[in-house]
């Protein structure tokens, strides 16, 4: 049971929170707080404050409208600090974090009452390496001679007249605490090809090694860390943070209480953080530089003792590697059939996928001779950086002064991060899947390289599930995932299945406080075309979109596939297409931009995009009045993750399309209904041009699964 101490300090912080705002309260939030405190406001804890029995999960999907930031902070604010544990609110996209520090907890600390300090964690590359930034604003090269030759690493050292400007402005600003060397609190946007100079990552990092440690602005952001209440951050830093164990950059998960905000992402990001590629070309030349550039730093720097024997060994193993690396390029080439196909993102994605992810006996012999000689080339190059951590703490005989050991540090850390990637690729690639587990999906994608060619060679994890119920939630002090779209088909099987959520974990569903069928109507005309005959659906949209959309000042039309958002494009009437904008010729965020500059001028506005156009815009009042939806979107049948999953599921029995593509194609179809009501003050129409809604079986599931609209289906 809930405290009634802990009960009373929630109530009043919400009442306190509502009057200082004057806002009436909204059933759904009131709900969501309910349900967020019971859960994490009573967890069982042993004499040292340790969570015992099951873990502490709920899931809350909450539409719309229903301030979910406010709600969840309101009850886990609280109970966390009643607990003595920290609160980490994780989100998906920076668009979220940034409104939740610079919006919403400071809104909630002044009209709440509730007293607590909050900062932002953001991963190492966003902020600067001031060792770097020394390295390129040296005068004279000398001391970067050895970097020269590592420039394919990201060591590129010329500095032009632009660069060597905006180096100096970073060097005064920080020196007259004017800029804290945070990317993102700079005051103009940094090409990515600047800033990739300018930071760092782990593999490169000298740590309290470095001459500037005390001055680090990473270091000193992840010491306040350790002293606030609430830190805020994005879900890949929290599975890289307990992918090294947990506690490492981020508190200890089980001295923690977990929000996963637009958790609905949650298990396609656990899924990325363990999957794994490389490329076959672009690795052969990189292993024929370290031959030539090692070969060369020896000539170069005649080295005693064991940095000199182990530099020794690694020309002539990255010699054997990159032959290893052609036979097996060769064989890949052999072997694949690239068939064509887009991805959910509309782009051509030439691959070839093992089915059920067996890859034949001599490829996987291949692949575990390449992970054998990748193992010992991160042991050499391990060792290495051991070496070079004992010359910079100034210890004799290691072959190497400290400030030579400093300067080498990084190049030789990249290098291992880099043959350590290959090693868990090929570990991946060529490992037989435990019987009973799901299998790993591994296919080969053909990319461009330049003018030429690679090969590129994946293998991915097809459910996090396993992962995120041992690493996190059976760990944690408790979680809440939320998200206004976690259910598919009104049910929470599919996100229990992808996330592997606890069997005791509590769900609930918590109303918008949108009118749905007072504020919009959702149409399913006859186009008297299937939507699975593409040439004859294209048409018929090409020839009725202008008819269906007139009237709205803004429209949003969401396509499938990239090839048919071209189609219909270029089969509209010439004047009707200059009022539309279409996703991919500009950034997402010019598009959007010149969409609203378009509709406060007084003009009709049309947007034509894809998968992420129908999740995460926000189109308030007339610069969304219409979404059209040209079909259901199924996922893109040649995803090789996805239809690895599908083997599988058929292979234990079940129906795939039924429990996968279904379940996922409803939910794409809700996320991109809520394009349309952004406000309570929103009105509109939403299009459907696909019939299969009203003709097919599963349509009806699809149809009742949306928000609740006021119905039109001829």
């Amino acid at each position: 049971m809930l405290s009634a101490e802990l009960k009373s300090q929630i109530q009043g912080a919400y009442s306190r929170f509502l009057e200082a705002k004057g806002l009436k309260p909204r059933y759904g939030q009131r709900l969501m707080i309910a349900e967020v405190a019971k859960v994490l406001g009573d967890i069982p804890v042993d004499d040292e404050g340790r969570r015992t029995g099951e873990p502490a999960v709920v899931a809350v999907e909450a539409g719309t409208g229903t301030g979910k930031t406010v709600a969840y902070s309101l009850a886990a604010i609280p109970a966390a600090k009643a607990a003595g544990k920290r609160l980490v609110i994780a989100t998906a996209t920076v668009a979220l974090q940034e409104q939740i520090v610079h919006k919403d907890l400071p809104d909630l600390m002044r009209n709440s009452g509730l007293s607590f300090s909050f900062s932002l964690a953001k991963g190492r590359g966003r902020y600067l390496c001031l060792s770097k930034l020394d390295l390129l604003l040296q005068e004279g090269q000398a001391q970067s001679a050895t970097a020269q030759l590592f420039e394919e690493e990201g060591f590129r050292i010329d500095v032009d007249e632009a660069s060597q400007k905006l180096f100096s402005e970073m060097i005064e600003k920080l020196a007259g605490n004017r800029w804290d060397g945070d990317r993102d609190a700079w005051p103009t946007a940094i090409e990515d090809a600047d800033w990739a100079r300018l930071t760092t990552d782990h593999s490169q990092c000298t740590n309290r090694h470095c001459p500037n440690f005390q001055q680090c602005a990473f270091y000193k952001a992840r010491d306040g860390m350790t002293k606030v209440d609430v830190i805020v951050t994005n879900h890949d830093m929290v599975l890289a943070d307990l992918a090294l164990g947990g506690g490492a950059v981020l508190p200890d998960p089980r001295d923690t209480l977990y929000v996963f905000d637009e958790g609905h992402h949650l298990p396609d990001k656990a899924i990325g953080h363990f999957a794994h590629f490389t490329r076959l070309r672009s690795t052969a030349d990189w292993l024929g530089q370290i031959d030539k550039n090692l070969t060369r730093l020896l000539a170069q720097n005649p080295l005693p003792g064991e940095l000199g024997r182990l530099i020794e060994q690694i020309p002539e193993l990255a010699r054997e590697l990159r032959t290893q690396q052609q036979f097996m390029s060769a064989a890949c080439e052999q072997l694949a059939d690239f068939r064509p196909g887009e991805d959910m993102e509309g782009r051509e994605r030439p691959r070839h996928r093992f089915v059920g992810g067996i890859v034949p006996a001599h490829l996987r012999e291949q692949g575990i001779e390449l992970r054998k000689g990748f193992s010992r080339l991160s042991d050499l190059l391990t060792r290495l950086t051991e070496l070079l951590k004992e010359a910079m703490d100034g210890e004799a005989g290691v072959g190497a002064a400290s400030h030579q050991a400093e300067e080498w540090y990084p190049l030789f850390g990249s290098l291992l991060a880099r043959a350590q990637g290959n090693w868990e690729l090929w570990g991946a690639f060529s490992a037989e899947d435990p019987e009973d587990s799901p299998p790993m999906a591994r296919w080969l994608t053909l990319v461009e390289n330049g003018a030429l060619h690679d090969i590129e060679v994946n293998a991915s994890p097809i459910l996090a599930a396993e992962t995120l119920r041992r690493n996190l939630w059976n760990v944690a002090f408790g979680a809440l995932v939320t998200s206004a779209t976690l259910t598919a088909l009104n049910s929470f099987d599919r996100f229990r299945m992808r996330a592997g959520l606890p069997k005791n974990a509590v769900t609930a569903v918590v109303p918008s406080p949108f009118a749905h069928a007072e504020a919009g109507l959702l149409r399913v005309p006859d186009l008297k075309a299937d939507p699975r005959d593409a040439q004859a659906h294209t048409a018929a949209i090409v020839r009725e979109l202008p008819r269906l959309v007139e009237g709205a000042r803004g429209t949003l039309v969401l396509f499938s596939s990239r090839r048919q958002m071209q189609d219909v494009f270029d089969g509209l009437d010439r004047d009707w297409r200059k009022r539309v904008l279409i996703q991919g010729n500009l950034s997402k965020q010019e598009t959007l931009n010149k969409h609203k500059a378009r509709v406060d001028d007084g003009e009709s506005s049309v947007l034509f995009g894809l998968a992420s156009f129908a999740e995460g815009v926000d189109l308030p009042g007339a610069y969304c009045e219409h979404v059209v939806i040209a079909k259901i979107p199924f996922a893109v049948p040649d995803d090789p993750v996805e239809a690895a999953l599908a083997e599988w599921i058929e292979a234990r029995g079940g129906n795939p399309f039924m429990e996968i593509a279904v379940p996922d194609a409803s939910l794409r179809l809700v996320q991109a209904c809520g394009r349309l009501l952004r406000t309570e003050q929103d009105r509109g129409t939403i299009t459907l041009l696909d019939r299969r809604v009203v003709t097919q079986r599963y349509g009806k599931a699809i149809l009742n699964a949306l928000p609740p609209f006021r119905r039109e289906i001829e």
